[in-house]
């Protein structure tokens, strides 16, 4: 009889067991779009939720924001008291900064702002002589963190930190989710993506499509390649993202802090695949300065990132190529296939 009585609250409990649901959340944020898809047997999870932990980070990082806080910073001849979000985004900048060799450097804000990808309309691009002098206020160097707060070693230090909060945000949004108990989700915003655990109920690995630029570098085609993961974070930097046309020239929004103008190397494009979204977000950039070689020798040194580069061939046609751990990745999605996941 007990045997009976345990049988019959198993089978109770199972039969009484929630059935898997997907939700999803879509909005606008950042001056771009955001998606987030998750499954479970209920959520509590709302829109406005969501938008409010957005609207709360752009009031920390957005230079498109007048009174956000690193308005303040760079609108200060001294620095600002930082917030949360301020400090775990500077920590990582300075990072970064440190790891490429000053590549990633969020001080470029002045010669970003001159090429015209700043909050501010440009009349005409900068000369050299303007360069030159803008350069004399960009390093991260002339950044100074005493306690909580931010300082200034040269009043005219001004940071933009767009190549690295969106892919902040993700993981402060992937972390709110956690938080409520959800373990199956994908967060996508602007293009970073960040995903943990399993489509539901066919329990598979979610999938990620890479972009591909088309024939003329600055327009996207179609998926390239996939990848198969249950977690983990993959961003991508292009120089068909953000770009306008001026004298015929096409003007990218990579900047090189070393040169003071815009990137120029035969990468198109470059996805990271990292643990998290900021730690990916932080180096796609980096990459696409750095150019192919540098930047998969870079890439192959560290065991934390792994990354697929789309580059312009020496007879002009496309090719790609990745690291190591990142066709590892690629080889995982082909199996998956092979598998019959879907």
């Amino acid at each position: 009889m007990r045997y009976l009585c345990v049988l019959l609250v198993t089978c109770t409990a199972f039969i009484h067991q929630p059935a898997w649901r997907k939700f999803q959340i879509n909005g606008n944020a950042q001056g771009t779009t955001y998606h987030i898809t998750w499954y479970a047997q209920d959520s509590t999870i709302s829109h406005q939720q969501i938008d409010s932990i957005l609207q709360k980070i752009d009031t920390s990082l957005s230079i498109y924001n007048p009174r956000s806080l690193i308005t303040q910073f760079n609108n200060s001849t001294k620095g600002v008291v930082m917030d949360n979000h301020l400090e775990i985004v500077f920590n990582k900048s300075m990072e970064a900064y440190r790891q490429t060799g000053g590549i990633f450097d969020i001080t470029v804000q002045p010669l970003v702002q001159a090429w015209g990808f700043g909050p501010r309309k440009v009349a005409s691009l900068p000369d050299s002589a303007a360069i030159r002098s803008l350069k004399g206020c960009v390093s991260s160097l002339n950044l100074h963190k005493k306690g909580n707060s931010l300082l200034k070693k040269k009043t005219c230090a001004r940071i933009d930190v767009n190549g690295i909060a969106q892919g902040y945000s993700v993981d402060v949004i992937a972390r709110f989710l956690e938080a409520n108990g959800i373990r199956n989700y994908l967060v996508e915003l602007g293009g970073e993506i960040r995903v943990k655990g399993h489509k539901k109920p066919d329990d598979v690995k979610m999938k990620i499509g890479i972009e591909a630029p088309g024939e003329n570098d600055f327009e996207l085609s179609m998926i390239q390649k996939i990848i198969s993961v249950d977690s983990g974070a993959i961003t991508t930097s292009g120089s068909y993202r953000k770009f306008y046309e001026s004298e015929g020239k096409k003007i990218t929004h990579l900047i090189d802090p070393r040169t003071g103008y815009p990137a120029r190397s035969e990468l198109i494009s470059v996805t990271v695949f990292a643990q998290d979204a900021i730690t990916a977000d932080a180096y796609d950039n980096a990459l696409m300065i750095m150019g192919l070689n540098q930047a998969l020798q870079f890439v192959e040194k560290r065991n934390d990132i792994a990354a697929h580069f789309i580059y312009r061939t020496a007879n002009g046609s496309i090719g790609d190529t990745a690291s190591r751990r990142f066709y590892e990745l690629l080889q995982n999605a082909q199996s998956s296939a092979l598998n019959g996941e879907r």
